[in-house]
C-alpha cells in the first residue's frame, strides 16, 4: 500500500519511524456530468480570474484570502518550518480508557507501518505495551495543512491512527431531541428487548452493500440495452402504527427468519379484538324493557321458591289444622256449658221473686 505520510512516533524519549497508509478505501460508483444534447462529458477547467487562461496544476499555489480580498501566498515551505513538533511527529500526549473517547470525534482511519529495520524493536514495543495497558495512546499530529487529534489503538499485530475531531467541532445536540413529552411503558420496552435479543449479533464480514451492487446491475443492463422492472415500493413508511403490535410483528418475523417457532403468546396478538360499546349510547325504550324482563324473572323465581317451600313441610300444616278443629270443638263444648248454666241461674231468680212481693 502507497503512504500518504512520512514521520515519527514520539514516545517519550524514544523516535519510531513510521510511514502512515490509509486503512480504508471508498467503493461507492462516481458518475460523471454529461451534456444531455449530446452526451459530451462537462469537465472543469482551472482559469485564472486576471488573464482568463486555463493553468496546470504545477501552476497553482495557495493564498490566504484577507477580509478585503487581497491574497497572501503560503509555499509548502513557509509550513513545513512552523515551530511545531507535530510538523513531522506523531506526539503521543496521554494514554486513556477506550470508552473515554466519544465516537462522534472519529474521523479518518490509518494504518502505521514501521519505517525500516531499526523502527521494528521500538515498534513492537508499542504496540505491546498498549495490547498490555489496554488502552489507547492520544497523539498530535499534522497533516494536510493543520494540526490533527488522533487516537492509536491495536488492530490484530497493526498500529492503527484514527483521526479525531478537535472537542470544539463537535456540534451540541440541542433541539434534536423531539420536544413533546413521550411516555415509554414497560411493555414496550420488554418488547424492544425482547426483539433485539432476537435479532442477536451479527457478522459484520457478512455486510455487503446492497445499493452499490443494484446500481452495478442498472449499468451492465443499459449496457446491454436490457430494462430493469422496477422494485415494489414499501408502502409501510409515513403512516402512524401500533407500537406494540409492530413491535410484536418484529419479534416474530425475526424468530421466523431464525427458523425458530413464535410461541403460543406471539401468536395470540394478531387474534381479533372484541369491540367493546358504551352502555351510554343505549336507548331508554331499550333500558325499560331490561327492567321489566328482570321483574318478570325475578317473580318467576318467588313463586318456585314458595312452591318448593310449601311442598317440603306438609306435616307441620296437618298438625296445624288438627289442632285449631280440635280447639274448636273443645270452645263448643265449654260454650255449651256456659249457656246452660245461664239459663239455670235465670229460672231461679224468677221463682225467688214472688216469695218476696208476698212477704212484703
Amino acid at each position: 500500500m502507497r503512504s500518504i505520510w512520512n514521520g515519527a512516533i514520539s514516545f517519550g524519549l524514544v523516535s519510531i519511524p513510521i510511514k502512515l497508509v490509509n486503512a480504508t478505501e471508498n467503493h461507492s460508483i462516481s458518475f460523471r456530468q454529461i451534456h444531455l444534447a449530446d452526451g459530451g462529458r462537462i469537465r472543469y477547467r482551472k482559469v485564472c480570474e486576471i488573464d482568463e487562461q486555463e493553468v496546470s496544476a504545477a501552476e497553482i499555489g495557495k493564498a490566504y484570502e484577507e477580509a478585503d480580498g487581497s491574497m497572501i501566498p503560503i509555499t509548502d515551505e513557509d509550513l513545513g518550518s512552523l515551530p511545531l513538533p507535530t510538523a513531522k511527529t506523531i506526539e503521543i500526549v496521554a494514554f486513556v480508557p477506550a470508552a473515554s473517547i466519544d465516537p462522534l470525534q472519529m474521523d479518518a482511519a490509518y494504518y502505521l507501518s514501521a519505517n525500516g529495520v531499526p523502527a521494528a524493536k521500538p515498534y513492537t514495543l508499542l504496540r505491546e505495551a498498549l495490547k498490555r495497558s489496554r488502552k489507547v495512546a492520544v497523539a498530535k499530529y499534522a497533516l494536510r495543512g493543520r494540526e490533527r487529534l488522533g487516537m492509536l489503538r491495536v488492530v490484530d499485530d497493526v498500529i492503527a491512527m484514527h483521526g479525531l475531531l478537535w472537542p470544539d467541532e463537535i456540534r451540541s445536540p440541542e433541539g434534536v431531541a423531539p420536544e413533546t413529552e413521550v411516555r415509554v411503558r414497560d411493555a414496550e420496552l420488554d418488547l424492544a428487548d425482547a426483539l433485539m435479543e432476537t435479532l442477536g449479533e451479527v457478522d459484520m464480514d457478512s455486510l455487503h452493500d446492497d445499493y452499490r451492487e443494484a446500481v452495478e446491475e442498472l449499468i451492465a443492463a443499459k449496457a446491454e440495452g436490457r430494462t430493469l422492472e422496477p422494485a415494489e415500493a414499501d408502502e409501510s413508511g409515513g403512516k402512524v402504527i401500533d407500537l406494540i403490535a409492530a413491535l410484536e410483528s418484529s419479534v416474530r418475523a425475526a424468530k421466523e427468519a431464525r427458523g425458530e417457532e413464535p410461541e403460543a403468546e406471539e401468536e395470540s396478538a394478531d387474534a381479533p379484538v372484541a369491540k367493546v360499546t358504551s352502555l351510554s349510547g343505549r336507548k331508554k325504550s331499550g333500558g325499560t324493557g331490561a327492567k321489566k324482563k328482570a321483574t318478570e324473572a325475578a317473580e318467576k323465581t318467588a313463586a318456585t321458591t314458595k312452591k318448593s317451600a310449601s311442598s317440603r313441610a306438609p306435616a307441620k300444616k296437618t298438625a296445624a289444622r288438627s289442632t285449631k278443629k280440635s280447639a274448636a270443638k273443645t270452645g263448643t263444648r265449654t260454650t255449651a256449658k256456659k249457656t246452660t248454666a245461664k239459663s239455670e241461674s235465670k229460672q231461679a231468680t224468677k221463682k225467688a221473686a214472688p216469695r218476696k212481693r208476698a212477704s212484703a
